[in-house]
């Protein structure tokens, strides 16, 4: 099953980072964001991959053809008369398939672009700016028992702001950014071709009229996923999720 991960958007919310490289190559630890969650892909067998790119998109392209250098110590004569010799193998097993779907061009359009490069019934579908430790074994079996259309990760997110219990105009207390009882779509989704018929020719959101017509049609499960999610949308969202690699706290890293 081949696993689609949106990379096309601006990040303006992280100018600092993404004025220079597109969001899903800033870096958590020595790696960018979008090698961390091929990783939680990959644990789960999941190592074909469908990159949606835009801004910044040959800067991606530029990363997966230098990998494997990237990651290895090696020996090179500047004479070009002897091979390369890498000295480490550190490798990772995957097939990336990169799509340029427009510089501006939105969630549903770039989803709608990449259709002709799966094959199979069904796909999984995230963003290049969720980190999670969901069970990518658990939701798809979640997905087929359900027999929707698509399967969205409902997740309830941490509020940014820290909250006030009142009772008669009189502050009682007060909760730290409290997790929030309402659920958002985090992403890590799976979907059946079909979806394709929701999609429109004219470029969309695909959180909108697509999601919203599955919604009214009965078609749209929920995979409730009560442990660790984030989002990383601003430079304050990189340096905290940078904190928690560098503690070793980074509950996403679930491979050795």
């Amino acid at each position: 099953m081949k696993t689609v991960i949106l990379c096309g958007g601006r990040g303006t919310r992280m100018r600092e980072e993404t004025e220079f490289r597109p969001k899903p190559l800033v870096e958590v630890g020595d790696k960018p964001m979008i090698w961390h969650i091929m990783k939680i892909y990959s644990y789960y067998g999941c190592n074909d991959f469908i990159l949606c790119v835009g801004y910044k998109g040959n800067m991606i392209k530029q990363y997966f053809m230098e990998m494997y250098w990237r990651n290895n110590d090696f020996t090179l004569s500047t004479s070009g008369e002897d091979p390369v010799i890498y000295h480490t193998r550190n490798n990772e097993n995957w097939k990336v398939t990169i799509v340029d779907t427009g510089l501006d061009t939105l969630t549903g359009g770039r989803i709608k672009r990449i259709q002709n490069y799966l094959d199979g019934e069904e796909f999984m579908l995230t963003y290049g700016d969720g980190l999670s430790n969901v069970n990518i074994h658990e939701l798809l079996a979640f997905h087929k028992a359900k027999g929707k259309l698509a399967t969205l990760t409902g997740v309830h997110p941490i509020s940014p702001f820290g909250v006030m219990d009142v009772q008669n105009e009189i502050v009682t207390s007060f909760r730290e950014k409290p997790v929030l009882e309402d659920m958002v779509n985090g992403g890590y989704m799976v979907l059946n071709k079909k979806i394709f018929d929701y999609i429109p020719e004219e470029d969309c959101s695909f959180e909108q009229e697509p999601l919203k017509r599955l919604a009214a049609d009965a078609e749209l499960a929920v995979y409730r996923h009560n442990d660790f999610w984030t989002a990383v949308d601003t430079y304050k969202d990189v340096e905290k999720v940078n904190q928690l690699w560098k503690r070793e706290e980074s509950a996403w890293k679930l491979w050795n």
